[in-house]
């Protein structure tokens, strides 16, 4: 049986933290043990824009610490990676760099949506109970300490998923800066919470009933300890609630004191409470589930999952395009043309698989840009390619990178306008070569596929896609008239042939 001991180096706004499991097909994700020190970068970064030398040198000192004793526990791969504090701070380059060259860690940046999707996924192995609950009305609060992300989950799918930049140490730093007495602090954190949630509660909460809240972070873990010895770690909603006021309302040394967390993290303690007692408050769900998972766990369940050592039930990536089908939905775009032009794509990307250079990956980009095709429409038709452009680019879609997003973007942009060349597409924004490339073999299997259901009425329903000396031949039995069809393939059907080198042609065995 193959072990693989992997450590997860979460590089976060207030602690770093690093985790060692053992992986194995049998036994799954084993914890061996967990290191943490405690390092404010978000402090600077969300004070001044950029990290300090002094805690710059701190964090290489701490992650040289780490590399002994990754040696020491023989760990087979790592995989470190930072979040919105040096995300955000303008040196945060160079501080990795420095990273890189004093201790010989190269550390990822992960966008907001990486990060989440990853949290999410350490949640997800608990397995049965994440199962259950998702079933129902469920949401999950990422509470980090730059930004909480608000998920909400039904029928097994993912609805809607949100980023407020509001963390426990954001919000500690701006309430210490406009306000220094203690007794007026726990007002003004909730006030201030309040303010950011309240659109969501709106546009999302409304109509909808929630029955259990999933919650990430550190502090609710210390809290439900306190009166869950049998390690369920789920509590009822009155229960949590009455634990959290009574400890907002305790000077943050003796809350510390009493749930065991370190004396210098007290000042963390009132904005997380307060944080956690309204999010509650916000919904009607009546059990708390606090798995006491974090990006660490996140991070070794995707290296098991992708190296074939940890099974799962759960597609996350039906996760992914349930957003982007929700995304659409907000903007009333035509479900019915999105449905079959996704069908009739993924069939001509199944076709070309072994010539085009595309990979599963690709196959569900494609999907997602399908699914978010139409969203400038709302805006203005005129101009819908641009607005599309602008949608994407300006909306989180969770387990999607930034490179990821943009490669969406530019794919929903060029579907109708005149593809750029490398040189004028690298001008405007930061792209890469494969990056492009990508882009222009998706672009024409979109353009080849959309231009199946030039009319909208949905005809074809029944095709295969076959390719034969360097033609795609898209073999159609029904009895339709495929006038439009054929004149708009024959139009995108070029740039088809331009980037594969060959030519898309319709085969209908019967005549209309």
């Amino acid at each position: 049986m193959q072990i693989l001991t992997f450590a997860g180096i979460d590089i976060g706004s207030y602690e770093v933290g690093m985790k060692i499991f053992e992986l194995s097909a049998k036994n799954g994700m084993k914890e061996i043990t967990y290191i943490r020190h405690r390092i404010e970068l978000g402090k600077d970064a969300y004070n001044t824009g950029k990290i300090s030398a002094q805690r710059m040198n701190e964090l290489c000192g701490v992650l040289a610490g780490f590399v002994d004793i990754m040696r020491e526990y023989q760990v087979d791969a790592y995989r470190a990676c930072v979040t919105s504090a040096i995300r955000e701070a303008d040196n945060g380059l160079l501080v990795l760099e420095n990273v890189r060259v004093r201790t010989g860690i190269d550390v990822e940046a992960l966008s907001n949506s990486e990060q989440r999707f990853l949290g999410y996924k350490s949640i997800a192995y608990q397995g049965k109970q994440f199962e259950e609950m998702i079933r129902k009305g469920t949401a999950i609060f990422d509470v980090g300490g730059g930004s909480i992300q608000l998920s909400l989950f039904d029928k097994d799918k993912l609805v809607t998923t949100q980023n407020i930049r509001m963390g426990i140490l954001r919000i500690r730093e701006r309430i210490a800066a406009i306000e220094d007495r203690p007794e007026r602090q726990a007002e003004l954190v909730e006030e201030l919470v309040d303010s950011e949630i309240a659109s969501f509660r709106k546009l999302y909460l409304k109509d909808r009933d929630i029955k259990s809240v999933i919650f990430v972070g550190d502090y609710i873990n210390y809290i439900v300890k306190t009166f869950r010895k049998d390690g369920s770690l789920v509590v009822a909603r009155e229960e949590l609630l009455a634990q959290l006021e009574a400890y907002s309302r305790m000077k943050p040394e003796e809350t510390a004191r009493k749930l065991g967390i370190p004396a210098d993290n007290a000042s963390l303690i009132l904005p997380s409470m307060i944080i956690y007692k309204r999010l509650v408050e916000m919904t009607n769900a009546e059990v708390i589930w606090a798995p006491g998972r974090n990006l660490s766990d996140g991070l070794a369940y995707d290296y098991g999952e992708r190296h074939k050592l940890i099974k799962t039930s759960h597609n996350f990536e039906n996760d992914i395009l349930a957003a982007a089908k929700n995304i659409s939905k907000r903007y009333l775009s035509d479900k019915a043309h999105i449905n079959q032009v996704d069908g009739l794509g993924l069939q001509i990307l199944d076709a070309i698989r072994k010539v085009s250079g595309l990979g599963p990956r690709d196959r569900l980009l494609f999907s997602i840009a399908v699914q978010l095709h139409q969203c400038g429409k709302y805006i203005t038709v005129s101009k819908a390619a641009e607005c599309n452009y602008d949608i994407v680019m300006a909306t989180e879609i969770i387990g999607l990178s930034h490179k990821e997003r943009n490669l969406v973007a530019n794919i929903v942009r060029y579907t109708t306008e005149e593809f750029p060349t490398y040189e004028k597409l690298a001008a405007t924004e930061e792209i890469e070569e494969d990056t492009y490339l990508r882009i222009m073999k998706l672009t024409a299997v979109f353009r080849a596929a959309n231009a199946l259901d030039r009319s909208h009425r949905q005809k074809i329903k029944n095709m295969k896609a076959v390719l034969k000396d360097y033609k795609l031949q898209l073999n159609i039995s029904d009895n339709v008239d495929l006038t439009l069809e054929k004149d708009a393939l024959d139009d995108k059907g070029d740039f088809f042939e331009y980037v594969f080198g060959i030519r898309p042609v319709i085969r209908q065995k019967k005549k209309f």
